[in-house]
């Protein structure tokens, strides 16, 4: 009786081997990334046809000697190739695995073809063609240590390859993997009950599709073209047609006992590709597919029960860590008030964002969608049986306080972001910045909690407080950005966070400025600067302006929109000074009077001695390092080198204004006696920020007079 191997993606080896032994196969035997059976070529065309799980199914010839490239050579000679290849036929070689002598694939598969043509060469005095893309019959070669298996690949393509999804989305799940978590989550025995089946971020649809195949008793082969088995020389047209007919008529019949099944997701977009799969895998009546956001799904029916299962988006790949766990809270919310009395399958690639569930899983698997080491994750949904506000009342009460005290004073102010909450109370240490633009959007800030802080109640606070954030403010979870900040230590920095790019316009004073909530700790905007700018505004008209360390460019719209004659903006980073330009020309105050120069801060005011200006802005970060500086920035320690070089630059009468959010710093006056020096701290916190004086400090430098 044949033997085969049928692979998989890690970590569903045992699934396999009960889909299997369902399917008919004898002397079953779990291995890593697969499992290997026995079964005649009924048995084998019905694993191939019916195969859920599997990836390929490889026909075991003989496992051969392969010390080295020649041995290998003639032990794939011993084998009978005219017994699997015709007269007419192609091939082609995979060859997988190293050893010492044979340690590059693209070698070791050139050994192995040719032995086979050599072989048929010599028996039928021509050469078999390769045809390394469609060849008729396809050799697998396994090389471990010193042996190789050698297989006959009936799969062909990877049996993941159903022939429904010709489109997909990002960091999408292969189908069969979609199955395994299905398997996982026993959706077969919840269809069987009457059970339904919601997918609230379905994406191309892979989930409610495979989900449909179970239910309907489908073959998830049924659809494609071609296999591997169909140019060997052994194969069984007929009783291929056999099993296909068997497979046809189940599906008709099955077809009439689906349940509910429905996906809903934000984007259009992906809506329209979800609809095309199912219409091609035969299930566009079966499915139902709509854009629907989270916070609008439509609870079950009164008395209906079933499965959700899903698969959120990856941070990783979609640079989404700002919305991941707005999403996740969303979607844990949605669960509690839509589907009392479930069950849910949460697959995720960012288990450490399913705290933000709001719901404790009873049971993990682990599994890997390609590379990435994901967990499947096993609730049982129950009811939300007390509002978030009532949960967290003391912060409630000070947020709905505060939110009605700032709307009235930002309205009264003309002012479109600012923010609304400070660390108020202890247990909530977040900061909630508002701002409005095209829509309302909430960007909240948590530093981390200290480590003697449990953990748990840590996290069931901040659960309750993004719950309060969006029930008292009203904005969609969808644009609510949260964002953990974490004590910088000594020598370390703020990394990016994604890379999505995705700006939206705001307004302050009049100007426009582009915001990114995604992809950096600060969006761009920094909100306690205000009234710098405004003083920019004012001081800047007919003067020189130099804005050092730049950033974004928005104390540069400022000084140009109050008329200055011209302005320099200097920073290391062509990301922010490409921003930068395009504030100024969302402004329509882009020109050739405005300059642009990427170089590191202190290296350019070494070299630019001879340049001068009226109005300085001098706001370094705390702490930077980048492959194209020399050494590091520490502002407690470079800011009286800093401030001495720009004030080299600085017209008599001119005045630089130095500004950083270091809370410890303290101004070295020894090093700088040389200059007048004026705090204005307090004048340059606004009203908004007034609760921490310590949120920057600023001071006001000139050359003292004679």
């Amino acid at each position: 009786m044949p033997t085969c191997f049928a692979t998989a993606s890690l970590g569903y080896e045992d699934l396999l081997g009960q889909e299997l032994t369902a399917l008919g196969a004898g002397n079953i035997h779990l291995a890593r990334a697969g499992v290997s059976f026995n079964g005649e070529l009924e048995v084998i065309y019905r694993v191939c046809l019916w195969s859920r799980l599997a990836s390929r199914i490889l026909l075991q010839l003989k496992e051969v000697p392969a010390t080295d490239a020649e041995t290998l050579y003639e032990a794939v000679k011993t084998i009978d190739w005219a017994a699997h290849i015709g007269d007419e036929a192609s091939m082609a070689v995979d060859f997988l695995g190293s050893n010492r002598e044979i340690n590059n694939t693209q070698f070791g598969a050139q050994k192995v073809k040719d032995a086979v043509v050599d072989q048929l060469r010599d028996s039928r005095g021509r050469r078999p063609q390769v045809d390394a893309d469609n060849p008729d019959v396809r050799v697998n070669v396994y090389l471990h240590r010193d042996n190789a298996s050698i297989s006959i690949d009936l799969s062909g393509n990877s049996l993941h390859r159903r022939g429904y999804r010709t489109e997909q989305g990002q960091a999408s799940l292969k189908e069969t993997l979609a199955a395994a978590i299905l398997l996982r989550a026993d959706w077969p025995a919840i269809a069987a009950a009457g059970g339904s089946l919601r997918d609230p971020l379905c994406g191309s649809g892979t989930l409610l599709i495979e989900a449909a195949l179970m239910a309907a008793d489908i073959a998830p082969g049924l659809l494609r073209q071609h296999y591997g088995f169909q140019g060997w020389l052994q194969h069984d047209p007929k009783l291929w047609e056999q099993l296909i007919n068997e497979a046809e008529k189940r599906r008709d019949a099955g077809l009439g006992k689906l349940p509910p099944i429905q996906g809903t997701d934000h984007d259009p977009g992906m809506i329209r590709i979800a609809r095309a799969n199912a219409r091609r895998a035969g299930l566009e009546q079966a499915i139902d597919i709509r854009a629907c956001e989270l916070d609008d799904c439509q609870p079950a029916k009164e008395g209906e029960t079933g499965l959700l299962v899903t698969n959120p988006p990856y941070g990783e790949r979609l640079g989404e860590t700002a919305s991941l766990p707005m999403l996740y809270r969303a979607l844990g919310l949605m669960m509690k008030r839509c589907h009392p009395g479930w069950r849910a399958a949460i697959f995720t690639g960012e288990p450490d964002y399913s705290r933000y569930l709001g719901m404790r899983a009873h049971k993990t698997h682990a599994l890997h969608n390609g590379p990435l080491k994901c967990r499947l994750l096993h609730c049982e949904i129950s009811a939300q049986s007390t509002g978030v506000t009532t949960v967290a009342a003391d912060f409630t009460n000070r947020l709905r306080k505060n939110l009605k005290h700032y709307e009235r004073w930002a309205e009264r102010e003309n002012v479109h972001c600012y923010r609304v909450y400070d660390a108020d109370l202890p247990e909530y240490n977040l900061a909630i910045d508002i701002y409005n633009g095209d829509q309302c959007r909430i960007h909240v800030q948590e530093y981390a909690p200290p480590a003697n802080i449990d953990e748990r109640k840590a996290q069931a606070r901040l659960n309750a407080a993004l719950g309060v954030i969006t029930e008292l403010t009203g904005v969609r979870s969808s644009n609510l950005y949260f964002k953990q900040r974490r004590r910088q230590r000594e020598g370390h920095q703020y990394e990016k966070l994604g890379g999505r790019g995705e700006q939206h316009e705001i307004e302050e004073n009049g100007h426009r400025f582009l915001v990114n909530f995604t992809d950096y700790l600060d969006t761009g905007l920094f909100l306690d600067h205000r009234p710098i700018r405004q003083y920019i505004e004012e001081q800047a008209n007919g003067k020189r302006f130099l804005n050092l360390f730049a950033y974004t460019g928005t104390a540069t719209v400022s000084a140009a929109s109050g008329g200055a004659d011209t302005s320099v903006s200097v920073d290391l980073s062509r990301t922010y000074l490409d921003w930068a330009r395009n504030n100024l020309k969302l402004n329509k105050l882009d020109g050739e009077q405005h300059a642009f120069i990427q170089q590191d801060v202190g290296e350019w005011l070494k070299t630019n001695r001879k340049r001068e200006f009226d109005l300085i802005f001098l706001d370094p970060p705390s702490f930077s390092r980048s492959k194209r500086m020399q050494g590091t920035l520490d502002v407690q320690r470079d800011h009286a080198k800093l401030i001495q070089n720009a004030m080299a630059l600085l017209a008599p009468d001119g005045e630089l204004l130095f500004s950083t959010n270091l809370r410890r710093f303290k101004l070295d006056e020894t090093e700088l006696q040389a200059y007048s020096i004026e705090d204005i701290t307090r004048r340059t916190i606004p009203e908004d920020f007034s609760r921490n004086q310590r949120i920057h400090q600023c001071f006001r430098i000139t050359h003292k007079t004679a």
